[in-house]
């Protein structure tokens, strides 16, 4: 893409609509704005406040990408996050009205206010419910808003995931017990180790390539998007056990 081309997408950030809904008006500051209002309104300590706080920073850091001419096509890029990003605020959206949000999400709603689940499991829950199902699915619609297909989406793909990896560290870091809770946090520790970044990311990919090579046949793309749906949802259950206090 032609530099005067990024100035021009920097500007006014894609806004295009698909078989998946509209996008959120605004690009990335538009994401942005939602998920710090929703930060104004929910508790602190609320399971889905946790997770919205995690993302907030991720986002925070993909404009700032997006700014320094991080992205080799920031078109592509900025359709993919704010796709990316309408996934999780529609399952907001879909739970506020007592609806039914995607299995991969239930678990995090469900639980938002167990005494018995630590901040990281939270955080960690929802970052499952959005790698694991979101991602694929965002890929997706990309390539379908675009014109264009996974591989096309490859840099960026792989940069978000970079910064996603950059970022979870210092998640553990703040949201795990202090050294004088040990005992407490062993079986989170235990836990929390059986889950993977980047096996989550992989998969992601894995799953987007094969549901747009199944794209002539939607019946089959339904139910392996049903599938993936209740396996990250199985897990996130699972990332959500209750602890001792």
């Amino acid at each position: 893409m032609a530099q005067s081309e990024r100035i021009a997408e920097r500007a006014h950030p894609a806004r295009e609509d698909s078989g998946t809904g509209r996008l959120t008006e605004g690009g990335v500051d538009g994401v942005l704005a939602r998920m710090r209002a929703l930060d104004a309104t929910w508790p602190r300590r609320d399971g889905v406040a946790v997770f919205n706080r995690v993302y907030l920073a991720v986002t925070q850091e993909v404009a700032r990408s997006v700014a320094a001419g991080a992205f080799p096509d920031v078109r592509a890029a900025v359709t993919l996050d704010v796709r990316f990003a309408e996934r999780y605020l529609r399952a907001v959206d879909t739970a506020a009205a007592d609806g039914y949000p995607p299995a991969c999400w239930r678990p995090l709603f469900q639980l938002r206010r167990h005494p018995g689940v630590r901040g990281l499991q939270f955080a960690l829950a929802g970052i499952n419910a959005h790698i694991g199902h979101d991602l694929a699915l965002a890929v997706v619609d990309t390539c379908h808003g675009l014109g264009c297909a996974p591989t096309d989406l490859e840099d960026e793909f792989d940069r978000v995931g970079d910064i996603l990896v950059s970022l979870e560290e210092r998640i553990r870091e703040d949201l795990m017990p202090g050294p004088d809770l040990f005992q407490v946090a062993d079986p989170l520790t235990h836990l929390l180790g059986s889950w993977s970044l980047d096996r989550a990311r992989d998969g992601a990919w894995s799953a987007a390539r094969a549901l747009w090579a199944l794209r002539d046949f939607p019946g089959v793309a339904e139910e392996m998007r049903a599938r993936l749906d209740d396996t990250v949802g199985l897990v996130g259950r699972m990332l959500l056990t209750p602890l001792p206090d």
